[in-house]
């Protein structure tokens, strides 16, 4: 039995550029700054993971500076106390620390991708993917201008995206959506309000309706449940969870609750690959569809998340878009593709990318390694 064989784990800061500014509700990031995560074992064999914490607690509590914390004082820890034989074990042993999950989900993850290593499997064939393709939308967010969402949208489509998700927030929503539908009226298409409207808003947010959007994602609260339950019974758009999804138990809530009809999934936000199967197998046994959401990645968490999105129930396009939407370069080889709006899933070991080590040492800001 292939069992686990962690020697040292690796931290990495690293600072990427983005192509354009990304903006959101929450602000603008020019550029992306995470905890790249790597485990070996014993034979030299690399397992890699990713911290999706921003450097300010926007999107959730959680920090870039507060994982690394988090990583070295109890996690690493943990993992050096405790010889774990296979991924699946660390969410009981990384119980004891509250909360975290980012920075849990960064340690996890990379265990995961080095295990299905040890077996030479891919990691979508190890936590029971099956797809061999997964179909991709894009992310795009707050313009300075109709004219220049516009447009960007136009080039998205030309790429091949078949699924456009764009960014909203009081002032910059409903006169959005009608333009870009007077424009697209046929396209798949989507809005996020990352939590910037309440009940308050309700009457506003009826209007959207009228669009025949695929769903209206995290509207209101980034910890609420009822409130979305009221709102999402005054609306015909569904309503996607997001923020206020962090467990499997979180997502039962909701679907008992009907506060919601579609949930997104993201590995750092609920902890890791573990929770996210089990939620994915929860909202498959409860009928309620799944994508896998972004948060702005570099190659190795755009792997984690071909991985994941591989399983059944991913049956909405997803936030992974290629690579070359947001970097100039990436630090995985060969950098995440799309054609057609569809991303082939790797079926080379592990993640399947490799790591490209002259550009994550041009990228790393600050490292250090631990023995396990």
């Amino acid at each position: 039995m292939v069992r686990l064989d962690i020697q040292t784990v690796t931290l990495r800061h690293i600072s990427m550029p983005l192509l354009n500014p990304f903006t959101t509700s929450f602000g603008t990031l020019h550029e992306r700054e995470f905890i790249a995560v790597e485990v070996t074992d014993s034979e030299g064999r690399s397992g890699w993971g990713e911290s999706v914490a921003f450097v300010e607690p926007s999107y959730n509590e959680e920090t870039l500076k507060g994982n690394w914390h988090l990583l070295e004082k109890f996690l690493i820890p943990l993992l050096r106390q405790a010889k774990i034989g296979h991924p699946s074990g660390l969410a009981d042993l990384f119980s004891r620390i509250r909360g975290n999950r980012m920075a849990k989900a960064a340690l996890e993850t990379a265990c995961w991708d080095l295990y299905a290593k040890r077996q030479n499997l891919p990691l979508a064939a190890v936590i029971g993917g099956t797809k061999a393709s997964i179909e991709v939308g894009v992310s795009i967010g707050i313009k300075s201008s109709l004219e220049q969402l516009l447009d960007t949208i136009g080039r998205r489509i030309d790429d091949g995206y078949k699924r456009i998700k764009i960014k909203i927030k009081p002032g910059w929503d409903i006169g959005i959506v009608d333009g870009v539908r007077r424009k697209y009226p046929d396209i798949p298409l989507m809005v996020d309000a990352n939590s910037a409207y309440t009940l308050a808003d309700t009457e506003h947010l009826r209007q959207l309706d009228d669009y025949r959007l695929m769903m209206i994602e995290q509207p209101l609260a980034y910890d609420d449940l009822v409130d979305h339950r009221e709102l999402q019974r005054q609306l015909r758009t569904p309503i996607c969870l997001d923020e206020s999804i962090h467990s499997a138990d979180d997502a039962r809530k909701a679907i008992e609750l009907g506060s919601c009809r579609i949930i997104n999934i993201k590995t750092g936000r609920v902890g890791g690959l573990t929770e996210a199967i089990k939620l994915h197998n929860l909202c498959a046994e409860r009928q309620i569809p799944v994508w896998c959401g972004g948060m702005l990645e570099s190659g190795i968490g755009r792997a984690h998340n071909i991985a994941l999105s591989a399983l059944s129930n991913f049956t909405l396009p997803g936030d992974t878009a290629a690579s070359s939407n947001y970097w100039e370069e990436d630090i995985v080889d060969p950098m995440v593709t799309m054609r057609d709006g569809q991303i082939s899933v790797p079926d080379g070991p592990g993640i399947g990318y490799g790591i490209n080590l002259e550009r994550l040492a041009k990228y790393t800001l600050y490292r250090e390694q631990f023995p396990v």
